[in-house]
């Protein structure tokens, strides 16, 4: 869900994310999730933190993006954890030393 403002339009909420914003909290279906009182239970960041839903802002376009539930699973960084593998001809290689470079991981399992 694109955000053009912190402020949640309550109708717009819940057409897009299936989350009702009632008297008792946030719901869906028969779950639901206090918020607090006043003004605060409309806030992106009040939501994004009570539902586990990943919030991200850009500064410079002043847009945010709030994403589905994630269950605790969101990256809180885009850091990878430092690991040494060996290169193809056997010399120890560490994630690390391409640190400020723009770097794609791959990962691939048979199973």
């Amino acid at each position: 869900m694109i955000l053009e403002s912190l402020r949640i339009d309550p109708l717009d909420f819940e057409r897009r994310t299936g989350w009702a914003l009632k008297p008792e909290g946030a719901c869906k279906g028969d779950r639901c999730v206090p918020l607090p009182p006043g003004a605060d239970r409309f806030d992106a960041r009040t939501l994004a933190d009570r539902l586990g839903m990943p919030l991200v802002g850009d500064e410079a376009t002043g847009l945010w993006s709030l994403g589905p539930e994630a269950g605790g699973r969101a990256l809180a960084s885009a850091e990878a954890p430092d690991f040494t593998l060996p290169d193809p001809e056997g010399r120890p290689f560490r994630l690390r030393s391409l640190r400020g470079t723009k770097t794609l991981l791959v990962a691939w399992a048979s199973w």
